[in-house]
């Protein structure tokens, strides 16, 4: 793949550019800054971006800012957004922004090498990755009026669905069977009014529903 890393950590981006190259891929850029971010996005059209929520000028939303630019300006380009806390209304910002190659990890899972890299080839690949300490916190903090009747054991497979798991993921987490996974994500979907959407979104939707009526 071709990648283009932006974080103004210079330890990181090195770091990571070391771990890309060593799998075989090719960082095509990185940069410290969210505004050399966009440039070069437009100039090298990578296969996926690995942007730093915080970056200069304030270290507030810049690299955040710039992810949903990407989005909004090549649609096509995925991207993984890396945050070093939780930070809820980022994850879910970016997410509403679109439904489909899109991730955002705690940098402390970059350590997790195979995690890592398994995440961003999914995102590369169109798919979702959300961090399983954000999932969590996202999930406990949503006020559920209407998604009560969603079981515990629907709530569980809803958490992995937005970690980006496949039913076969799921199963072998949960130690189910994927007929069973199966079962409960249809009741997902189906209590959560996503019966006809359009089908390779609806895991990312579901989430999004779900989070609809969180508390501010």
């Amino acid at each position: 793949m071709r990648i283009v890393i932006a974080e103004d950590g210079v330890l990181l981006r090195e770091g990571l550019a070391h771990l890309l190259a060593d799998e075989g891929h090719e960082v095509v850029a990185s940069v410290g800054d969210a505004l050399g971010l966009v440039e070069v996005v437009e100039r090298e059209q990578p296969d996926v971006c690995i942007v730093d929520v915080r970056m200069p000028p304030t270290f507030t939303d810049e690299g955040l800012r710039a992810a949903i630019e990407i989005r909004s300006r090549w649609p096509d380009t995925p991207v993984l957004v890396l945050s070093q806390y939780v930070e809820e209304r980022y994850a879910v910002e970016l997410l509403s922004s679109q439904t489909s190659g899109v991730g955002y990890l705690l940098k402390q899972r970059v350590a997790d090498v195979r995690d890592f890299l398994d995440a961003l080839e999914r995102v590369a690949e169109g798919g979702t990755a959300l961090d399983p300490e954000v999932v969590a916190q996202l999930l406990a903090r949503a006020r559920r009026p209407p998604h009560d009747e969603l079981t515990p054991r629907e709530r569980e497979v809803l958490a992995l669905m937005a970690e980006g798991l496949s039913n076969a993921g799921i199963a072998q987490r949960l130690v189910v069977t994927e007929g069973a996974v199966e079962k409960h994500v249809t009741s997902i979907f189906t209590k959560l009014g996503l019966d006809f959407a359009e089908t390779d979104h609806r895991r990312v939707l579901a989430v999004l529903r779900y989070l609809e009526d969180r508390d501010p």
